[in-house]
């Protein structure tokens, strides 16, 4: 039987490999030095797969097609965008446990939307390539990673009550996978940031640590507790990522959470926080 074993929430902030040297030295260290302390967390565990929770900007899907919450299931490349330090590549999916979520989704009510062949963005690319290659390289072995993606970018949005149930199927299909797979989740996004808004290059660090808190906590009611309209006001349209953690947070049903690291980047019109859940 396959098993979730643990997991991270983290940024997947595409402006520090744009404008990299934009904030304070020492604060823009402490960010890159948390994708490493990830990156070795993983390589010292016995994860053979990582579940990427991320989500669209508007890049991959367009106006015509919003999916609710969609698994790449076949050949898998990216990121779509260029990036300074990111480069486009192969992802190395694991397409038989991918098939299986969708798959054992649709015997439960879970009917995932499929991609046979799929670019990811930056959302995907940015955890992967700084956390799971990064862990391969230290550990020497081989790391395999599906992409989901959830709507909590673009409108519109699935709740995150239903985000957070997602993430317990996934748990559930891990888990009916006749396999010996150890499997990690990795919660991409947020926290408060406005994107193509006026407000952009604002960030609500009272926010940050009241979700940080409740991430630590693992309290999903007071998680799913906020509105869509006090996550806009009060932590911008890039905050509605917290979907994407309570999505990990389900698969995972953390006994608690740790924090790695908080940075409130301005230069990087981002709070970001990174976070390790421990399976309960």
């Amino acid at each position: 039987m396959a098993d979730v074993i643990g997991g991270f929430l983290v940024p997947h902030d595409p402006i520090m490999f744009s404008a990299p040297d934009a904030p304070d030295r020492e604060k823009a260290q402490r960010v890159w030095e948390a994708y490493e302390v990830c990156a070795r967390r993983l390589a010292d565990s016995d994860a053979t797969t990582v579940v990427i929770v991320g989500n669209d900007h508007y890049m991959l899907f367009g106006t015509t097609c919003l999916p609710k919450y969609c698994i790449a299931i076949g050949h898998a490349e990216g990121p779509i965008e260029q990036l300074p330090g990111l480069t486009t590549q192969q992802i190395d999916n694991h397409e038989e446990l991918a098939s299986h979520i969708a798959s054992h989704g649709a015997e439960n009510s879970f009917d995932w939307t499929v991609a046979r062949s799929f670019t990811v963005d930056h959302a995907f690319s940015i955890p992967y390539q700084l956390i799971v290659r990064r862990a391969e390289q230290i550990s020497g072995r081989q790391i395999k990673a599906i992409p989901v993606y959830i709507a909590s970018a673009v409108d519109p949005y699935i709740t995150t009550r239903r985000a957070y149930e997602l993430g317990q199927q996934i748990a559930s299909a891990v888990e009916a996978f006749d396999s010996t797979d150890k499997v990690f989740m990795i919660g991409s996004g947020g926290i408060s940031h406005w994107v193509g808004t006026a407000e952009m290059g604002k960030v609500n660090e009272e926010f940050d640590r009241e979700i940080i808190n409740l991430c630590c906590e693992g309290d999903i009611e007071g998680l799913v507790s906020y509105t869509d309209e006090q996550i806009l006001q009060r932590a911008g349209n890039g905050a509605m990522e917290i979907r994407n953690f309570l999505c990990a947070m389900g698969a995972v049903n953390p006994s608690r959470g740790t924090l790695i690291e908080y940075q409130p980047v301005r230069e990087w019109v981002t709070g970001l926080g990174f976070i390790e859940l421990e399976k309960s």
